[in-house]
């Protein structure tokens, strides 16, 4: 499973904010097909949302089993929708700036972030 900082997950949460679900999940849960959907959907976009109709303990679940088995890293999980990244070297779509800094001295607070 791929990790990233949190300067770069709050990055990438703000980007995923306008996406619409791409790829969904339905009862039958985490199927081949469905998780080779998914590879080639994060080929493309680097950063996705999928919508999951499931039970929360079940989300998690098959939260995990994506990042792992894709290597990509878990961004968030609200509700029914997970959103998942993974870098494409070759696209290279998305460019994660690194956290502001204030002033010149310590990186800014979430706090102070989300009033911006």
């Amino acid at each position: 499973m791929l990790s990233i900082t949190l300067s770069e997950r709050l990055a990438l949460k703000s980007r995923a904010h306008a996406l619409s679900p791409t790829v969904m999940i339905g009862n039958a849960g985490l199927t081949e097909a469905v998780l080779n959907e998914i590879a080639q959907t994060l080929k493309i976009h680097e950063l996705i949302k999928i919508r999951v109709m499931a039970e929360r303990p079940q989300r998690e679940e098959i939260l995990t089993a994506i990042c792992t088995q894709l290597n990509a890293a878990p961004v968030q999980h609200i509700g029914k929708i997970l959103v998942v990244y993974q870098p494409n070297p070759d696209a290279h779509l998305i460019e994660i700036k690194k956290m502001p800094r204030h002033k010149g001295k310590k990186p800014l607070t979430k706090k102070q972030l989300g009033n911006r």
